[in-house]
């Protein structure tokens, strides 16, 4: 049985993916900052959990050898991330300390996971998905902050796949979810038009299978036909 880490797997888009993968007979490591909750989530899945924050090195380290007791993590998703501020301010009015936040938990924390799970990454021929983020291409007002972050992963993601050839890097563009960043980010907005996390998954687990070379992927674009 294949192994996957996932962070930010106690609600949202991660727990619909780790409930997806371990429909399809993954075994899983899962991370979220709420222990409680990441253990309600994590229960039914027979998933292990690890709670902590992908900023504390030793956090990440958990994961990796939480993994490795498993036989080693053939796929690691990069799924945790903040926001920022809600309502999300405009850059000349950015508070510098929060965006520091906002990278070393968006770009910085990934990175340091991904090093540290490179080598079984490497050895077993595995891949790695960074979610990013329409926001990361686009210039939307208001998105500056969170949106100059998932530009910096897509472009981590871009040098890694030319630096790691025998890894899958794929920076994957979920789209619009009914989740509760996505609710965050338009706190007075009605946000119930938007599909459920769950239904991506499907189009995930395409990815996963097929393993197409390193890139951007969009969801959308690989949606399973009803």
């Amino acid at each position: 049985m294949p192994v996957a880490i996932i962070t930010g797997a106690s609600r949202g888009l991660g727990l619909a993916l780790a409930t997806g993968l371990t429909e399809a007979g993954w075994r899983l490591v899962v991370d979220g900052r709420d222990a409680g909750t990441l253990a309600d989530a994590a229960g039914p899945l027979g998933a292990r959990a690890v709670p902590g924050d992908v900023t504390d090195p030793a956090h990440r380290a958990a994961l990796v050898a939480a993994a490795d007791e498993l036989g080693g993590a053939d796929l690691l998703v990069n799924n945790a991330g903040i926001l920022g501020p809600s309502p999300q301010p405009r850059l000349g009015d950015y508070p510098l300390d929060v965006l520091r936040d906002v990278y070393e938990v968006n770009v910085v924390g990934p990175l340091g996971l991904i090093q540290l799970a490179l080598p079984g990454l490497r050895a077993r021929g595995g891949a790695i998905v960074n979610v990013t983020s329409d926001a990361a291409v686009e210039g939307y007002e208001g998105w500056g902050g969170y949106g100059s972050a998932k530009a910096a992963v897509e472009q981590a993601s871009n040098v890694l796949a030319a630096e790691e050839p025998a890894v899958r890097v794929w920076r994957v563009d979920p789209g619009d979810l009914r989740t509760r960043m996505h609710q965050e980010a338009f706190p007075d907005e009605d946000i119930s038009d938007r599909p459920l996390p769950e239904s991506v998954v499907p189009a995930f687990l395409r990815l996963v299978a097929e393993r197409p070379e390193s890139g951007r992927v969009r969801l959308a674009d690989l949606a399973v036909p009803a």
